[in-house]
């Protein structure tokens, strides 16, 4: 069966473990024999780090991980100025002059007056590594996960109509604009949303959602991120925060038994926040999925125990 979305977009508030989930999830897609891309258009090699290869540069789509589940991850790191070289070629057959553009910073310059123009570019190079699999090409992805801006620029980032209004009313900008629009707005298309149980990225989650639902573009998943799950009850979590348990740990003095327990009353507290939190994004109506914390770190064995915990959580899988 093929996947039910072939392009995923993961955003999220920075420092949540956006890029992580993103890993984790192309991870999680590339199941037997699938071939599976990363993009990441931020510019921080954030992707390499994760899977500890060296930075991927220029248009290389390079391999990065095989899976235990036999598919295939490649890396790609998006910049706008390759891009709008590679857009100059392709639509005014102007590499040459492109180039000369470029040694001088007049790339540079036009994508930062225009930054309408970068999202076009960036999501355009996106566009086209999904199509090919619609064309059939041999370089084909089943699958492909974008490593988005955070929470606060996705809904700009994405609703790339508005970033060329006042560029191009006709003409290859706006064909292209439409075009990427279309795939947007598809099925096969969902944004995916990363979080902690804070109360920060929560509130930068729910405007997030409040502001793409607007441009028709389909929300996937809300993902909470390193969350710390807890044997007690609602209940029990309060009487503990109230800081009224004693407890008596063999081999601890008193006073130590008291501090025990005031750190204890702390946790619990924190812990009922997070439940509030929880709370506030299932209030949102979508598929809620949680990654457990993993106190060892992030490597690439614990990338694919994330991928492992989506593939539990999420449809992933036509039906």
């Amino acid at each position: 069966m093929s996947p039910r979305h072939t392009l995923h977009i993961v955003s999220g508030k920075g420092g949540t473990g956006k890029t992580t989930i993103a890993a984790g999830l192309a991870c999680a897609l590339a199941t037997s024999g699938r071939r599976v891309l990363l993009c990441e258009v931020e510019g921080r090699n954030g992707v390499s780090e994760l899977f500890d290869v060296p930075p991927l540069t220029g248009r290389e789509e390079r391999r990065i991980s095989r899976t235990s589940a036999g598919g295939m991850v490649y890396g790609l790191s998006i910049d706008a100025e390759d891009a709008l070289i590679e857009y100059l070629h392709t639509f005014y057959h102007l590499s040459i002059a492109a180039k000369a553009l470029d040694r001088f910073g007049a790339i540079d310059f036009a994508t930062s007056i225009a930054p309408g123009l970068r999202d076009v570019l960036l999501t355009g190079k996106v566009y086209e590594a999904v199509r090919r699999r619609i064309k059939n090409r041999p370089n084909s992805y089943d699958a492909v996960v974008l490593d988005a801006p955070p929470t606060g620029r996705i809904a700009q980032f994405l609703n790339v109509h508005a970033a060329v209004a006042g560029l191009a009313k006709v003409g290859p900008i706006r064909n292209q604009a439409d075009s990427i629009m279309r795939l947007l707005r598809s099925a096969t298309t969902a944004v995916h949303f990363v979080t902690l149980l804070e109360d920060m990225p929560v509130t930068e989650t729910e405007e997030a959602i409040a502001a793409l639902r607007p441009t028709q573009i389909r929300i996937g998943t809300v993902i909470e991120n390193m969350v710390t799950p807890t044997p007690l009850d609602h209940d029990q979590l309060q009487t503990a925060a109230t800081g009224s348990v004693a407890l008596k740990v063999p081999g601890l003095t008193i006073k130590q038994n008291q501090a025990l327990a005031s750190e204890f009353a702390i946790e619990a507290a924190r812990t009922l926040q997070e439940q509030q939190r929880h709370d506030r994004l299932t209030g949102l109506g979508l598929p809620l999925a949680q990654i457990a914390f993993d106190p060892a770190g992030i490597d690439e064995g614990a990338i694919l125990a994330i991928a492992e915990q989506l593939t539990d959580q999420m449809s992933l899988e036509a039906p």
